[in-house]
């Protein structure tokens, strides 16, 4: 098989939903050998933090020197996020192998599995086939009977916060859900468990007591924050002084103080595990899509809040970092959701929404959001792909928070194309506040950028530049063919060749220019040199914004940046106004990192420490 007809063959039955029962998820591991019954396992069962409580005790145990694996669901993007080794997704040739002798197993059962059955048999395989020390094994619905529950130990369970999701399958009430999430709890084990309200409380005490199993309930009144910020959070809970953690919100703290608890009782069984581990893989510790910082400038926002206590934790988190301040929503739910009482918790803080169509069959049409919406009173559009629906919140924030939460089905989709989607508002916002300087006042800022560059010891140095013609109010470098020149120097200008390839030319005379398609002045093939990249000694990059970490944004074709690797003796500059700098934004597959950057009559140089680069500013 290759890697979509694994996929297929994964996804083929998620038309049969989550059944839940462990009768088939047995058969099959029986029939694939019970890898599971190799494997340790820390069991992971809850309403919310699941998920960012696998990543912080994966990022600790790793850093601790254990080979450790973790199965997480949904998955965001690609399914090879569901499994990790030392916070490393699968290959896809490891998944398409492992899928093929499930395959062969499922081929013999007369009561076929479904989709999540078959990808825990996919975890159970990979986790023993690569010799995982420990496993952090998430549960899909429930516990009592989710297809993880085929495990018969684990070293210990734990069971997060519990809320009200899912009750036509797991119970009405907090306390049948909480009975339902308990089931994950074997005799003779030890249980860590999130604070929780009384019903949850005396569910927990009896069903410990059957299994005579012995509980460490997780007490939030320790934590003590020093510091909580949206780039992180400093804490100590108990003994455990000084814990920085990347995620921000309070909801996080209450995870990460549960997932201290954890790591005190696996010490108490031998684990070894030191406090330098602890700090580290905490500091390290990611979870994409909870309360996750997209962009800082604008700012947005991204978090999973799929549920009533979602959204609660999601807006007390808003409430701290922006008191009372409104913000532009992107929203998308599923129909099965208690939707209304999101919008309640949320309502009060919301500008505008634009609504979107969650990539799952039980999602709500975004129309329809939009007309419930318009129930409330609040100003929402819908659209009709995600890219556009960010583009359109981005426009409308106007200094406002951007937040998109409803659903991890959402997520995903919003923070795959976030990238794209950024750079397109990034240029068209960077052409709209260009377009309202003067004639005089860009041709002022160009020309001390072109003073900058003649200045600067790289031009200086440089035989052979290649630059480029501005359009639509970029810098304007058209003055550095005479200083050029003067000064003995050739320019080159580039030229899309076709779909894929970019040249760079020196033009014969000044009418050896013809326009492009996009109305950028480019050289007349006919009537130019061809110059090799490797002759090339300065590269100086248009661009649509650079961040923090001197990363060039824009260019989405990417034949500029394919060229730039090819030019393996130049230093590649960005060449930007100042009001194009656009801090932590993600990178594509095309963008390029800048050895320095010309702005605002200014040099920026990149250095390195620790294996992060940055700029220091060259006055």
């Amino acid at each position: 098989m290759g890697i979509e007809e694994t996929l297929r063959f994964i996804h083929a039955t998620s038309w049969m939903g989550s059944r839940l029962g462990l009768e088939r998820m047995r058969d099959l591991m029986h029939r694939l050998g019970n890898p599971q019954d190799e494997l340790h396992f820390i069991h992971v069962a809850g309403t919310n933090g699941k998920g960012s409580a696998c990543a912080m005790l994966s990022s600790i145990l790793t850093t601790a020197g254990y080979r450790t694996g973790m199965y997480t669901s949904p998955h965001l993007v690609r399914v090879n996020e569901r499994f990790r080794i030392d916070g490393v997704d699968i290959s896809d040739e490891s998944l398409i192998s492992i899928a093929a002798q499930v395959k062969l197993a499922v081929d013999e059962m007369e009561e076929k599995p479904t989709e999540f059955e078959i990808i825990t048999a996919i975890a159970f395989l990979y986790f023993r086939q690569q010799n995982c020390d420990i496993v952090v094994l998430e549960v899909g619905l429930g516990g009592r009977l989710d297809a993880t529950n085929v495990i018969t130990t684990s070293i210990l369970s734990v069971i997060m916060n519990i809320g009200l999701e899912h009750t036509a399958v797991l119970g009405d009430t907090l306390g049948k859900i909480a009975t339902e999430k308990a089931g994950i709890i074997k005799p003779n084990s030890i249980v860590v468990t999130y604070q929780s309200k009384s019903i949850v409380e005396s569910v927990f005490e009896r069903i410990c007591a059957e299994q005579n199993a012995v509980r460490y309930k997780t007490n939030f009144d320790g934590i003590v924050v020093r510091k909580g910020e949206l780039d992180g959070q400093l804490f100590d809970w108990n003994y455990h002084k000084g814990i920085e953690l990347v995620l921000p919100g309070r909801h996080q703290l209450l995870n990460a103080a549960t997932v201290l608890n954890v790591i005190d009782q696996l010490r108490v069984l031998g684990w070894t595990i030191y406090e330098s581990a602890v700090r580290e893989g905490m500091r390290n510790a990611r979870w994409p899509a909870r309360f996750e910082v997209l962009c800082r400038y604008p700012l947005f926002i991204l978090d999973g809040a799929h549920n009533p206590q979602c959204v609660e934790m999601l807006e007390q988190s808003l409430e701290l970092l922006f008191p009372k301040q409104k913000a532009v929503f992107i929203a998308g739910v599923m129909k099965d959701k208690d939707y209304v009482q999101m919008l309640n918790l949320i309502s009060h803080r919301i500008k505008e929404v634009i609504c979107l169509t969650p990539d799952s069959d039980r999602a709500m049409p975004a129309e329809t959001l939009t007309n419930i919406l318009k129930g409330f009173e609040i100003k929402a559009t819908a659209f009709d792909n995600v890219e556009s629906g960010i583009i359109a919140a981005l426009s409308a924030a106007k200094g406002r928070p951007v937040i998109a939460f409803g659903s991890l089905y959402l997520a995903g989709s919003v923070r795959d194309s976030f990238p794209r989607a950024f750079k397109k508002w990034q240029r068209k916002e960077s052409i709209r506040i260009r377009n309202a300087m003067s004639d005089s006042q860009r041709a002022a800022r160009s020309q001390k950028i072109v003073q900058c560059i003649a200045e600067s010891a790289e031009f200086k140095r440089a035989h052979i530049i290649m630059s480029y013609r501005a359009m639509r109010g970029e810098v304007d470098l058209s003055s550095l063919d005479e200083i050029a020149t003067q000064t003995n120097k050739k320019i080159a200008y580039p030229l899309c060749v076709n779909s894929t390839e970019m040249v760079a030319l020196q033009p014969n005379n000044q009418s050896s220019w013809k326009k492009g398609a996009l109305g950028i002045f480019e050289p007349n093939p006919e009537d130019a040199i061809l110059v090799q990249p490797e002759e090339i000694d300065l590269v100086l990059c248009p661009c649509t914004a650079f961040d923090e970490d001197c990363n060039r944004l824009g260019m989405g074709a990417g034949y500029y940046d394919r060229f730039l690797r090819q030019c393996k003796n130049a230093t590649i500059t960005a060449v930007a106004f100042a009001l194009q700098k656009s801090p932590n934004v993600m990178m594509e597959e095309h963008d390029q990192k800048m050895d320095q950057i010309f702005s605002n009559n200014r040099i920026y140089r990149t250095n390195e420490t620790n294996g992060t680069r940055f700029y220091t500013e060259n006055k």
